[in-house]
């Protein structure tokens, strides 16, 4: 199994042009902006791209892209187990975009949806907060809920992958739009 290079954004920048990028957030997150020129395939949808993205790795390299870097470090590593090399960018879109570089969004789209990291702590803090003070005011099992979320949040840790994300992933105002993975899977065959 090959491990992925990391490419740091200035790098990136300058080889746009060589480079098939592949963005593995939800379609509401590259929609809210994205680097130029990259194909969004949700991490959801890698195994079904991964005839297409090996195509356009034989054509060079690819790069995979996320928001901070973990989600596409998990696709890199899926990918290599199938034999497929890639680089991850550091630091992922947040990285691209504080180091100055531009983001694009698709036309017609006018509000971003939030990171899923950010999404996903307000969603934490909340029910933590809720089996708190359910276990409060109602039943002290509900404190059970707080536990179950903060056990959560360890195992999100230590496994680098984070269930919670995977389930708002699949809520409706995380796909805006349907991610035309069909023409994203053509472009990846066709170069």
């Amino acid at each position: 199994m090959s491990t992925p290079t990391t490419l740091h954004p200035a790098e990136a920048d300058g080889r746009l042009h060589e480079l098939t990028v592949i963005d593995v957030r939800t379609p509401g997150e590259y929609a809210g902006g994205h680097i130029p020129g990259a194909l969004n395939v949700p991490l959801d949808a890698l195994d079904r791209a991964l005839p297409d993205i090996r195509t356009a790795a034989g054509r060079g390299e690819v790069l995979v892209v996320c928001a901070s870097g973990a989600r596409s470090e998990n696709a890199c590593r899926i990918l290599a187990e199938s034999g497929v090399h890639t680089a991850t960018l550091a630091g992922g879109t947040g990285a691209w975009a504080a180091q100055g570089h531009d983001l694009h969004r698709p036309e017609g789209t006018t509000k971003a949806t939030w990171g899923m990291d950010r999404q996903v702590r307000l969603t934490a803090g909340s029910v933590v907060l809720l089996g708190l003070a359910l276990g409060e005011l109602v039943h002290p099992a509900f404190r059970l809920l707080s536990a179950g979320i903060a056990g959560g949040l360890v195992l999100s840790a230590v496994t680098n992958t984070c269930g919670m994300a995977a389930m708002l992933a699949k809520l409706p105002y995380n796909r805006p739009r349907k991610a035309d993975l069909d023409a994203t899977l053509a472009r990846l065959r066709n170069g």
